[in-house]
This record gives structure tokens, sequence and C-alpha cells, in this order.
């Protein structure tokens, strides 16, 4: 995939806050276990905790449900958390060599400059580009409605891993090839998936999926710094105030 330059970072920032309400992101992120038969001699290396033999694809998508980076070959069985430390893209952006736009202010209001995040789900640790959802289920109004917002914006890795599956079928069945073309098959389908949607644009029936990969469960990832929480919060009280949605309320 093309190296991801600050320019291409903004154009993919510009389409999150335009359809999903969400400025300063650029990519949500996800992994998925990809079934395989067992590879030889391998032992219980790739035998993940649902029970059966998968590679992992940890991948970030834009707005427009294509790939923008994949990392393609961590174990089934691997623990958690090293699946998401022990990527590629996990090391480059704590050396930040991603090329990650500088922090900018969202409100008109509060100039505070906040950093480009990409939003996961819970299990994911908050960093400073990192953006995960307030735990707990005592939550304020405020987290209430910060939670449906980074969701909107989530949401779109979960449609580009349904819009994957349903167009390569090949990923409706463990693939029963030896572990170095199964990933050469999973690195060719994300590139023919990002060539397909620039060419066929989007289409509505393509989110409506019941996607069989199946998702990772990321655990002890470092957790989050002051200036990260700080900068969650202050993302928070935007959307309760200058960037509210008319609708958000009736949605928690």
């Amino acid at each position: 995939m093309p190296e991801m330059t600050t320019e291409k970072w903004k154009e993919v920032e510009e389409g999150f806050k335009k359809y999903a309400n969400f400025p300063n992101c650029i990519g949500a992120i996800d992994g998925k276990h990809i079934e395989i038969i067992q590879p030889k001699h391998t032992g219980s290396l790739y035998f993940n905790y649902k029970n059966y033999f998968s590679s992992v694809l940890l991948a970030i998508c834009d707005a427009n449900y294509c790939f923008v980076y994949v990392d393609i070959g961590s174990y089934g069985k691997s623990s958690d958390s090293a699946i998401f430390q022990h990527s590629h893209f996990y090391k480059r952006m704590m050396d930040n060599k991603l090329n990650i736009p500088k922090p900018k202010p969202i409100s008109n209001v509060d100039k505070t400059p906040l950093p480009h995040v990409f939003v996961g789900y819970e299990a994911f640790g908050i960093m400073s580009n990192v953006m995960r959802p307030y735990g707990g289920k005592q939550l304020t109004h405020t987290k209430k409605i910060f939670n449906y917002r980074l969701s909107r914006a989530r949401r779109y890795i979960e449609c580009t891993f349904g819009i994957l599956s349903n167009k390569w079928r090949i990923f409706h069945r463990p693939t029963d090839v030896n572990i170095e073309f199964a990933e050469n098959i999973m690195k060719a389908c994300t590139v023919l998936h990002n060539y397909v949607r620039v060419r066929d644009g989007y289409r509505y029936e393509d989110t409506l999926y019941n996607s069989p990969l199946q998702s990772i469960n990321l655990e002890n990832i470092p957790r989050s710094s002051l200036c990260a929480r700080t900068a969650r919060e202050k993302f928070a009280n935007y959307f309760v105030n200058e960037g509210k949605l008319h609708w958000q309320d009736n949605m928690i």
C-alpha cells in the first residue's frame, strides 16, 4: 500500500469529519482472525481463544471503507496485547514515523491543539494517537455521548472487514494452503479491495453484512497518559457543546 504522507492523513481526516462527524480522526483500527487450516509443524501457535486456527489481520481504514494500513500474519495464539504492540504499525507510531499531522484545535472556542487519533474499541489502550471509549457502566451524559460518537467512527472498520469478506469469499471458509501463501492471499485481497472500492465507489448495501471474520480480543495494552485522558475529555466536551449533533441524545 502507498506510504501515508501528512497530506494523505489530512485527506482521511476530512473524510471522517464529513461522514462520521469526528474531527482529527485519521482512521479506525481493529483486528480480525482469518481462519486457516492448521499449518504443518506449528503446534498450537495459530490456535486462538475461539478454538480454531487463525492468522490475524490488523488494519486501519478510512471513511471510504478503504484500507490505509494492514499488518498481516500474527499468530492466532499470540497474547492479545502482543498482536497490537508487536505490529509494525505500533512500532512506527511509537517512533513518530507515521507522518501524522501535528495537533490542531477542533473548536472555535477552545483553541487547545488536540492530537490526530485512530479510534478503536474498548480493549485498545488510550494513547496520544489512539482513542478508545470510556469504560464502565455508570457514565455521565458527556461520556455516553463521546462513546456514541466514537462508535460512529469506529464502525467504518467493521464495515470494511464485512465488505472484504463478502467480496472475496475465500474468507467464508478456512484457507487450506501453507501459511506463507495464506498471508499472500490476505495481502492481495486487501489491495484488490481498495482497487474495487475506488473503481466502483460506495454502495449502501456493501455495509449490510454478517462478517465471518472474528474479532480479536486485545488486553493489557499500555493505558492512558495524562495528556491522552485530557484530550479525550476535550473531545467529549466538544461533542456535547459546539460539535453537538441534533439526534445524538436519542442514541444513548
